[in-house]
């Protein structure tokens, strides 16, 4: 988080998401890892192998939050580059 201030961008970590169902909130909340600029989604990992859930979870969020982008970030990896993958939202 401290980079994003450095950098003067807003972020925010372990955001909550209410869950609705069928127009009734349920007990439960989920949390994005880092919501950026209230745009963009981080979800973090740091896994040897990404499992189809990780996938499943920045989908959800990027749906369940109506926001257009996020990135699944995984940290164990050779080359950081190498860790990021994108997704989008109703392109």
């Amino acid at each position: 988080m401290t980079e994003f201030e450095l950098r003067n961008i807003m972020a925010k970590n372990q955001v909550p998401i209410s869950l609705l169902y069928k127009g009734y909130e349920l007990s439960r909340e989920l949390k994005i890892d880092i919501l950026v600029e209230n745009e963009i989604i981080l979800e973090l990992k740091s896994a040897e192998i990404m499992h189809p859930v990780y996938e499943a979870q920045i989908i959800s969020y990027l749906k369940l939050t109506n926001k257009k982008l996020g990135f699944l970030v995984n940290f164990n990896v050779g080359v950081l580059k190498n860790g990021f993958k994108r997704y989008v939202n109703n392109f």
